[in-house]
């Protein structure tokens, strides 16, 4: 018998738990540990900030759901990962032993890397539920009292679509609030280029993003580095190509939300051969740390190098599709070990992304995430928030049913040629 523990209950790892219990063996046991009950679908977020979704509809609670799939739950939340013990320390001093460990914690926010960010500061977040629930309450002051929005990301940020789509989403709402006319907003990031997105664009996402922000009266700022943030203020450096500066920038603002920089969460700081130093663990082709070869990860908690050189640090994102695809990989390859074979599984990292601006949207596919790709593709409409709507229904409706894919979305992947896995293949032994 083997104890596989999944690290943190988001995205990837209430799928990760679905589709590992499917993949182990029936003597087995399978943990997740998580600070709490609930699973919070963090795409809905930016709805949830503006009044168009309330927080029980976004959020399942996974006691009863676990319990039926035989999947213990441990709420206390991780207070350190010991590698070389094999074990996790909880935040109540007690330890969970593993056979297998795989890590899907997701990011800490790093707000206090630059003075005044976040909401224990002057600016709001839809990074996490109660987060967009704070939100939606400073974006109704806004609607009483108009003033001007700065919206985008910090330098060293890894997350660009959520500022697009935010930015987006407010227009469209002040519009039905008949308020945005009274309503300057800007957008500032890192990037280099509008539709970089971390990822060296996708199709022609410069040029579909460039045209939506000209068509709803969005300026932006690239290449800007966030230098500190006051009550009412943001004080912005906007770089040239060589890092220098080329001009600084004060922008009032009456609302603003700003997607921070990533770093790896408290319990894997510092652990030598597991994380880099900025706390992302480290893995190999097949989601297994080279270290510690009984820890795996899956996620936005997974080290990828930066795509290109840019003046400013622009991490690369973790899309959903992307993570299911490590998932995917990622069962496989506790399955086999569990049966005395070797891991060969290597996740596609394929992009699926569904952009919405409240009214319409932006698709993209990328295949894989990382250039060079097979497929590149990106187009605008407004099936794309029909699309949106959709996926956020059905993938709730999957986390409550505990399963980690149906008969239709594998229907519709292989419709459209997207594939969770390479084709397997045996790799000598070393």
């Amino acid at each position: 018998m083997s104890h596989i523990v999944v690290l943190g209950a988001g995205l990837g790892g209430t799928i990760m738990a679905y589709e590992m219990r499917d993949k182990m063996r029936r003597e087995d046991r399978l943990t997740v540990i998580t600070l709490g009950t609930s699973y919070s679908f963090v795409p809905s977020n930016p709805w949830v900030a503006v009044g168009w979704r309330e927080r029980d509809d976004v959020t399942v609670d996974l006691t009863a759901t676990f319990q039926r799939r035989g999947i213990a739950l441990r709420s206390e939340g991780a207070k350190k990962v010991h590698p070389k013990e094999n074990r996790v320390e909880l935040n109540d001093g007690s330890f969970v032993d593993y056979d297998y460990l795989i890590i899907a914690t997701g990011p800490d926010l790093a707000f206090d890397e630059v003075a005044g960010l976040g909401p224990v500061g002057h600016t709001q977040s839809i990074c996490q539920i109660d987060h967009a629930v704070a939100t939606r309450a400073k974006f109704e002051e806004l609607v009483r009292k108009p003033g001007p929005i700065v919206v985008g990301a910090i330098q060293g940020a890894s997350c660009y679509g959520p500022a697009y789509e935010f930015a987006f989403i407010l227009d469209t709402a002040l519009r039905k609030a008949k308020v945005r006319d009274r309503v300057p907003m800007t957008f500032v990031t890192p990037e280099p280029y509008i539709g970089h997105l971390g990822l060296d664009g996708v199709g022609d996402t410069k040029g579909l993003l460039e045209s939506a922000m000209r068509d709803r009266h969005i300026k932006w700022i690239t290449n800007a580095k966030v230098a500190s943030v006051d009550a009412d203020m943001m004080h912005v450096e906007e770089v040239n190509d060589d890092g220098t500066t080329k001009a600084k920038h004060d922008l009032p603002f009456a609302f603003s939300m700003m997607l921070p920089a990533f770093r790896g969460v408290p319990a894997l700081m510092g652990i030598e051969g597991l994380v880099n130093p900025r706390g992302f663990v480290t893995i190999d082709k097949h989601q297994r740390n080279q270290v510690h070869p009984n820890v795996f990860a899956i996620g936005v908690c997974v080290a990828i190098p930066p795509v290109g050189k840019t003046p400013l640090p622009v991490g690369v994102p973790k899309t959903g599709f992307m993570i299911e695809s490590m998932v995917t990989a990622t069962a496989e390859n506790i399955g086999a070990l569990l049966r005395g074979d070797e891991p060969r599984a290597i996740a596609t990292w394929n992009a699926v992304c569904l952009a919405d601006f409240g009214d319409e949207g932006i698709a993209f596919v990328a295949q894989p995430q990382i250039p060079p790709r097979n497929v590149n593709w990106s187009s605008q409409g407004k099936w794309v928030h029909a699309a949106k709507v959709g996926f956020e229904k059905y993938f709730l409706h999957k986390v409550r049913q505990g399963k980690s894919e149906t008969f239709y979305e594998g229907l519709a992947l292989d419709v459209l040629g997207i594939k969770k896995l390479k084709a397997i293949h045996i790799e000598p032994a070393e």
